[in-house]
């Protein structure tokens, strides 16, 4: 299939699971077109880049080795998406990679990310939380940083400075993860 091809096919899927599952098995059998999805994902103002996110995230909660070989890609790039229906799936993605890089259980993404992609991760979710963000990618960034407070300490500090100081304006979903995750940082 061609990236033409791909485009083509991601005007079809809307936000129905039954699309995007069926489309996320297509990749699942044909991996060849991950870099294409990737490269149609960050289009950034193209709305059929939020259909490719879409299709990314069902993909990677499926199987998240797929992404192994394009993590400098993704890792690079998530922060540029500013599509709301974009945003939203790359911070999934990141969450499904860090709840499993810091799984008890041995899991393959703890081999396939490496210092730098975590780094990247750490900036964009700080990014998600600091600007003008639904709170499903908030709420996601929030559970990545709090874990990867695990591996750097600067960010528990940062990260309770921020929720504290995002705390009264946000919404009664955001102060509720808000304050969950504030209970763990204490």
């Amino acid at each position: 299939m061609t990236k033409e091809e791909l485009y083509h096919a991601l005007s079809y899927v809307n936000h129905s699971r039954e699309k995007r599952l069926e489309m996320a098995q297509l990749v699942q059998k044909n991996p060849d077109l991950v870099p294409i999805l990737f490269e149609i994902a960050f289009t950034i103002d193209d709305p059929i880049s939020s259909r490719a996110c879409w299709v990314l995230e069902f993909t990677a909660k499926e199987t998240i080795d797929f992404i192994f070989p394009y993590l400098d890609t993704f890792t690079e790039n998530c922060g540029l998406v500013h599509l709301d229906s974009s945003v939203r799936p790359m911070a999934k993605i990141c969450e499904y990679l860090i709840i499993a890089y810091y799984s008890k259980e041995k899991d393959t993404v703890q081999d396939a990310l490496n210092k730098l992609h975590l780094e990247r991760i750490s900036a964009v979710c700080f990014d998600w939380l600091i600007t003008d963000q639904k709170v499903a990618p908030q709420a996601y960034a929030m559970t990545c940083l709090l874990l990867l407070g695990r591996t750097f300490a600067w960010i528990h500090p940062e990260l309770k400075l921020v929720l504290e100081r995002n705390y009264a304006l946000g919404s009664a979903a955001y102060k509720a993860r808000a304050r969950m995750t504030l209970e763990k940082l204490t």
